[in-house]
């Protein structure tokens, strides 16, 4: 379990570079042109000292600079050094080993010198290498641990889902001993303890636990006391409403209609969802789940997959046309199915 908190410190840790990168990203972008530049116009051999030479040397240096600036360079070579990521192969498996994997990359990695290749690539994508491979230089990665670990203790969530599924008290036999064994290595983490992570020690005593379960099988008494007693407050939800269902349909920013507006795009076909035809959608959705087992926004997959399933199947045939999905359009793929309780069990 205490995986899950390394997971999360990996997370902060990456989040918080970052961000320091951003700060860091026009100093560094500064840095990686001279060092383009530098290829560009290797300096020649000093063959004089005289002002002249000099001056000619920066002349020709702030021409090539404004060239580059103004992306007149975009469709040159260059030769860069990249570092080489060395791979290691991961062969242990089984509790807690992915830990131990983790740290034996992170001791290979160390013990060998971290070697270079020349690649050929064009000057923005040069640019972009070098500008990372700058940024990385003047990130300190110290400071970063750091805040990453502060901001870890101090204000990390962490979401269980699913927790029904290891409700259960020991009888002696069966499944039930192994999930009150899952909740007493979940106890520790929870009640507040300290986990090694590569980063350095953090502390789980005010990281937020969020617990949720579907609990129609158990209940949560079915927990043991000392995790029940770790999750006060606890809150019923409403099952989701026609009005939930349009909102997940369209506002997210990968929304089912957009992901499939997305995907037929690909094939040149442009979906145009009209809002009676989403109204449509969200209000069969609810009525299947009244009727049927309530599984939630699950649903909408189903149902945009069978509304859309004769498009999707006949699009090499159609591309270059748009396609509008109206109420009427969805009624005529669906309506027989909801109408018949045992279509719709077993096809949404």
């Amino acid at each position: 379990m205490e995986s899950i908190i390394r997971e999360l410190t990996d997370i902060g840790v990456g989040m918080v570079k970052k961000e320091e990168s951003e700060k860091v990203k026009d100093k560094a972008r500064e840095i990686a042109e001279e060092r383009l530049l530098d290829i560009l116009l290797p300096p020649g051999p000093v063959t004089t000292t005289e002002p002249s030479h000099e001056e000619s040397q920066k002349t020709t240096r702030d021409k090539l600079r404004l060239l580059l600036k103004e992306g007149k360079l975009d469709e040159r070579f260059v030769e860069v050094e990249v570092k080489e990521t060395s791979a290691v192969v991961g062969v242990l498996s089984g509790a807690g080993m992915e830990d131990i994997e983790s740290n034996l990359k992170d001791v290979f990695s160390n013990m060998f010198p971290q070697r270079t290749k020349k690649k050929m690539v064009k000057v923005p994508d040069a640019l972009d290498l070098l500008s990372k491979e700058e940024a990385g230089r003047l990130v300190d990665m110290e400071q970063v641990t750091k805040i990453a670990i502060d901001r870890v203790e101090q204000s990390g969530i962490v979401f269980l889902d699913e927790i029904d599924k290891i409700a259960g008290r020991e009888k002696g036999a069966g499944p039930d001993v192994s999930r009150e064994g899952v909740q007493r290595d979940l106890l520790p983490i929870v009640e507040g303890s300290t986990v090694n992570t590569k980063y350095g020690m953090v502390k789980t005593d005010h990281i937020l636990f969020i617990a949720a379960g579907a609990f129609h099988v158990s209940k949560p008494s079915d927990l043991i006391p000392e995790l029940q007693g770790r999750f006060p407050i606890r809150v019923e939800l409403d099952s989701l409403t026609k009005e939930d269902f349009v909102r997940i349909l369209t506002e997210p920013r990968n929304a089912l209609i957009k992901q499939y507006m997305a995907l037929l795009e690909t094939e040149e076909i442009l979906l145009d969802f009209r809002d009676d035809a989403i109204m449509e959608i969200a209000g069969m959705a609810t009525v299947v789940n009244e009727r049927t087992e309530n599984i939630g926004a699950r649903r909408l997959y189903t149902i945009m997959e069978k509304i859309l399933e004769e498009i999707s199947f006949e699009a090499p045939d159609i591309k270059g046309q748009t396609i509008p999905i109206t109420g009427q359009y969805v009624k005529g793929k669906l309506a027989d199915i909801i109408k018949n309780e045992d279509l719709s069990r077993y096809i949404l």
